[in-house]
């Protein structure tokens, strides 16, 4: 099997598993306060510290989680509690039409309760203009949220620039960075971000564990609430063995993150290259630069069915996915494709494949002729 699909799950890295197996082993529960909860608490503590100090920030800024729907869920719906708790009414968020379904499911229901929502238009590369941000900012604007990395096509925003624009309008400004780590640099306090979300099973950690970073410690309203953990913020009890894990991964990605990196940009140049001139083939991706992520490639075949490509990619033994999810078997037109341009049938016609520091040069090589069969296939289909 060659697994080109990191963009939606990295698996758990070996390290990642042993420091979870460890964790787990421990009886305790990290809120109680004898013996056996204090060992349970200091391998949490350990987890959220290793988090913080890759993402530069001080660990009591980070709040624990299941994941960046969770976390970007807790921004929206926390930013807009607050902010119609203090004016009585609904405001302004803006965000782009190219975010994750995680941003765009909850500010669509925002709309739904009255707040008006502006979702900037992408470029043809998924870009965002930085004077767009600034022409759509109003008096009532509570919430900026614009993703870091897009997981379709991995383009990266730039953030510091967006986020003080945001700043000098006194706004708050989110950024749904899950893509970022391992590959990325992640510098919040460079990047002058109020909020920020991440799921650890995009670097190498367990699913289910995530973090909200928030510059200014707990200030948002609890969307979850019960016990008194995470300063009241989410109550629950904590996951410790997958805290823990996800520390120790994010310690290892970004130990090799600059390797990393070059070693997914030569993956995407030899897998372009593998592919070929494919008759329709389009390049949905930025080109290499500060720009793109090279953890992702995606590519549409016009005239091609994508659903018959992936069932024949996946009969010869490669994983990759649509340009979106598909739900109850039913191909779904990607709405990041639509945002920045394509028709319903060039959306339907379109894959993503996404690499990871396991990932070969060999599997991107025969990949690359599994699409050109596939391909074939599917035409002849």
């Amino acid at each position: 099997m060659i697994y080109l699909d990191y963009a939606a799950t990295h698996p758990m890295t070996p390290a990642a598993l042993a420091a979870y197996a460890e964790a787990a082993a421990l009886p305790g529960n990290p809120s109680s306060v004898h013996a056996a909860g204090q060992q349970a608490r200091e391998k949490l503590e350990e987890g959220r510290a290793r988090m913080a100090q890759v993402f530069g920030v001080d660990p009591r800024r980070l709040t624990l989680n299941s994941g960046g729907t969770e976390g970007d869920n807790a921004v929206l719906f926390g930013v807009a509690q607050a902010y119609e708790t203090q004016h009585g009414r609904p405001g302004h968020l803006v965000t782009s039409a190219a975010e994750h379904s995680a941003v765009l499911a909850p500010a669509r229901a925002l709309a739904e309760r009255g707040w008006d929502v502006t979702f900037l238009t992408p470029d043809a590369c998924g870009r965002l203009a930085p004077e767009a941000l600034r022409a759509a900012l109003r008096p009532d604007t509570a919430l900026v949220s614009l993703h870091h990395a897009n997981n379709e096509l991995g383009t990266v925003q730039p953030t510091a620039e967006l986020a003080a624009i945001a700043a000098a309008a006194g706004v708050p400004y989110h950024t749904d960075a899950v893509q970022a780590p391992g590959v990325l640099p992640v510098s919040l306090e460079d990047w002058g971000v109020s909020y920020a979300t991440f799921s650890a099973h995009k670097w190498g950690g367990p699913r289910g564990v995530g973090v909200l970073y928030s510059a200014r410690g707990h200030d948002l309203p609890p969307q979850q609430i019960g016990g008194g953990q995470e300063s009241g913020l989410r109550a629950g009890t904590q996951n410790t063995a997958g805290v823990y894990a996800a520390g120790v991964a994010l310690t290892a990605a970004e130990d090799v993150r600059e390797a990393t990196f070059a070693h997914l940009t030569a993956l995407r140049r030899a897998f372009m290259d593998a592919v070929g001139e494919l008759p329709g083939l389009r390049w949905n991706h930025p080109p290499d630069g500060p720009g793109s992520s090279p953890k992702v490639a995606s590519l549409t075949l016009s005239g091609a069915d994508g659903e018959a490509l992936l069932m024949n990619l996946d009969m010869a033994g490669v994983c990759a996915s649509a340009g979106s999810a598909c739900a109850a078997g039913t191909m779904q037109p990607s709405h990041v494709l639509s945002a920045i341009g394509h028709s319903e049938a060039d959306a339907r016609s379109s894959l993503r494949f996404s690499f990871g520091a396991a990932t070969t040069l060999e599997e991107v090589q025969r990949a690359g002729a599994a699409l050109r069969q596939a391909a074939e296939w599917s035409r002849l289909g």
